[in-house]
């Protein structure tokens, strides 16, 4: 039996290439928790927690996330069969509450360890994957039209992107769709158009926004109106021809279960971090799928570690009708990972080997690590 010795967690801080513009928060910098656990057989397991804009977007910051695996996740699992991934869930639920994104990273290290073990992907634990790419979005965040529209250009250009969400929320509803209209009309039938607003607008200016957006042909409005006011979702997802998007509002199956009974949404973001992992995310795409959802793979920018966990459980899944947006890596100014993952002809590829197949480069976690004169994590 091989048993948890050791858990150990760092974080990164890595520059974005440009200001991601949020309705909260301008990001110039993501913020990483990585994990690593080491078993009695010497196998070792890796995972990722980052979260976005720190606290400004959600209760876990990178700080808490270290904290809350070092000092409460860790202790209860230390000597417990690593193979009984279910019974760590469970201990962990017992001993924690909240958390999910801590929760989550751990998770995702203990799946990676079983599947080097068992020499199989970990899309083979979740039943095993249908496909090897996916629809991968990219996110227009520099707030300005012009810049927008060359940077939406270049990449339809380059073959690595076709579909675009836009981040807005911080200016006036008018304001907000004139930008969506320009950089709409200037794309043409060449992209999608898709936007964020990240819970920043009222009911009053969702009505509005929701018709204007309509008519300048964007395609789907993301979590428009805060996430607990689910009754609002539900207006306007009635309301419009537009496509409702909960992103913020899902934090796990039980509220997957509660947006369908209320109708509060036409997609689901699912987030893999915001779910609690890749169990309660797997249980979050069940809902979805049974309840008629249309499905839309979510990122909290991870690095290529965590990218590549959300892959190997998207890939278990048949159709994802609005694609994904796992583009993370490719906002950060450097890529952690060894072999980064592959984005080419719209799509993100599935990456191959055991495990969640990925691979740390032990000079650029040395770098990027926020207490550098550590190093014990070299995988």
């Amino acid at each position: 039996m091989s048993k948890i010795e050791l858990i150990e967690t760092i974080i990164l801080d890595i520059p974005t290439i440009r200001g991601h513009v949020l309705s909260m928060a301008t990001m110039r910098i993501q913020t990483a928790v990585l994990v690593q656990i080491k078993f009695s057989d010497g196998s070792v397991g890796i995972g990722e927690g980052t979260t976005i804009g720190g606290l400004s977007y959600g209760p876990e910051s990178p700080e808490g996330i270290r904290s809350a695996i070092d000092t409460y996740i860790a202790p209860v699992l230390h000597g417990r069969c690593g193979n009984d991934v279910n019974g760590a869930i469970q201990c962990i639920d017992k001993s924690v509450k909240g958390n999910r994104i801590a929760k989550s990273a751990v998770e995702c290290a203990l799946w990676d360890a079983l599947g080097k073990r068992l020499a199989v992907p970990v899309a083979q634990l979740f039943g095993g994957s249908v496909t090897s790419e996916m629809p991968v979005a990219w996110t227009l965040a520099s707030g300005n039209s012009d810049t927008d529209i060359a940077e939406a250009q270049k990449m339809i250009a380059m073959r690595r992107h076709n579909i675009f969400k836009l981040k807005i929320g911080k200016r006036s509803v008018r304001e907000d769709v004139a930008h969506v209209g320009r950089i709409k009309k200037a794309i043409g039938d060449e992209g999608s158009i898709r936007v964020d607003i990240n819970q920043a607008w009222s009911l009053a200016d969702a009505r509005w926004g929701l018709k204007g957006l309509q008519d300048v042909g964007c395609e789907l409005v993301e979590q428009p109106v805060q996430a607990r006011d689910r009754m609002a979702m539900a207006e306007l997802t009635s309301s419009y021809e537009i496509a409702v998007m909960a992103d913020e509002a899902l934090n796990g199956p039980e509220d997957a279960l509660a947006v369908a009974t209320d109708k509060a949404a036409d997609v689901l973001a699912v987030k893999v971090a915001q779910s609690g992992g890749l169990k309660r995310a797997s249980e979050v795409l069940a809902i979805g799928q049974a309840a008629g959802f249309g499905l839309y793979g979510g990122t909290m920018l991870e690095t290529g570690l965590g990218t590549a966990a959300a892959l190997q459980l998207f890939s278990t899944i048949e159709t994802f009708r609005w694609g994904t947006e796992l583009f993370g890596p490719l906002l950060l100014t450097a890529d952690i990972l060894a072999e980064p993952i592959v984005y080419q002809d719209f799509c993100v590829k599935l990456p191959v080997g055991p495990g969640i197949a990925a691979g740390l480069d032990p000079d650029k976690v040395a770098f990027y690590r926020r207490d550098r004169e550590r190093t014990s994590i070299v995988i």
